[in-house]
């Protein structure tokens, strides 16, 4: 009687505690990327629930069916030989419970890296992301303005994020709008993303990266094209440029409030990309080895010694 009150307790606690959460932001999707993801979750959801309900039920029926009998003392079971088909139920139904949802998440995974169904021909708005202790800055090239803690986008136009970071690892996470992806250091990720819907939108850090990790969160707002373009408008109008001294002193650990500057750090700073990158194996540089006509290589600082040499 005691344990039924406390499992009747437990669920009574559970449904209050489930009744006063928000929606899950993930689950509420205003993209196509971020639908993609919603519906991976919800097909991964069913088929676990399902999954469960069966073996429940199937462990219900077994432990009412073949419960110990009060047989003999000497009582001896008979012999069974295994059965073919019942062990290829077991072995084959995981099999393909695996094989589905591996399927799933592949096709899945290639659909929200490149970009949104129907936004092929579209040319993306760039916007550099990059990460410093415990901030987001957000460069816009094309526009000539960056931000500190927030983001202004147009709605139902592709977005190209590239991802990177000043200092530890962290990880760009709108939930609504696209999946979670790593900002590095000395490299740079791409992130596609569609808002389809005008709205105020949560962005986050998703990796632990120090003790201000829990303040480490931006704000995104989806508005129409002609907003847009009238707050770029105003940007360059109000803001002041932002150098790099002052960019030197936004890249010190701590939290900061929103910001607006005209031009952005990428024109002395600019993202570990091309030439700039920290693993480039690109042209040769200056003293580097060159080759002839003749497809044999030499270094020229190497030649002028051996001509100094036997000058000697």
């Amino acid at each position: 009687m005691k344990f039924k009150w406390i499992v009747l307790t437990f669920m009574i606690t559970i449904a209050t505690v489930l009744a006063g959460c928000e929606p899950l932001l993930v689950l509420d999707p205003k993209g196509p990327q971020a639908e993609t993801t919603a519906n991976v979750i919800w097909i991964s959801i069913i088929t676990m629930a399902v999954i469960v309900i069966v073996v429940i039920a199937m462990l219900v029926n077994m432990l009412v069916k073949y419960r110990a009998s009060k047989q003999p003392v000497d009582y001896e079971p008979p012999h069974i030989e295994g059965n073919p088909i019942v062990e290829g139920i077991i072995v084959g139904i995981p099999i393909l419970i695996v094989a589905f949802l591996s399927v799933v998440s592949v096709m899945s995974t290639y659909a929200v890296e490149g970009t949104p169904e129907g936004y092929e021909e579209q040319e993306p708005l760039v916007i550099y992301a990059s990460s410093s202790n415990w901030k987001w800055h957000f460069s816009y090239p094309e526009q000539d303005i960056e931000t500190v803690n927030y983001l202004f986008i147009p709605t139902n136009q592709a977005i190209e994020f590239r991802l990177y970071s000043h200092g530890t690892i962290s990880s760009f996470w709108i939930p609504q709008l696209a999946g979670q992806k790593y900002a590095m250091a000395d490299m740079v990720n791409t992130l596609n993303v569609v808002a389809e819907e005008p709205g105020e939108y949560v962005g986050r850090n998703a990796n632990f990266n120090g003790e201000g990790f829990a303040e480490n969160t931006f704000n995104v707002t989806a508005m129409p094209h002609d907003e847009f373009d009238t707050w770029i408008e105003e940007i360059h109008e109000t803001a002041d440029p932002l150098t790099e001294e002052k960019f030197t002193e936004l890249l010190e650990p701590g939290h900061l409030g929103l910001m607006t500057f005209t031009g952005t750090h990428q024109d002395f700073k600019p993202a570990p990309e091309g030439e700039n990158g920290g693993h480039d194996h690109g042209a040769p540089k200056e003293n580097d080895t060159e080759s002839d006509s003749d497809g044999n290589s030499h270094d020229e600082h190497s030649e002028s010694e051996e001509t100094d040499h036997s000058n000697h």
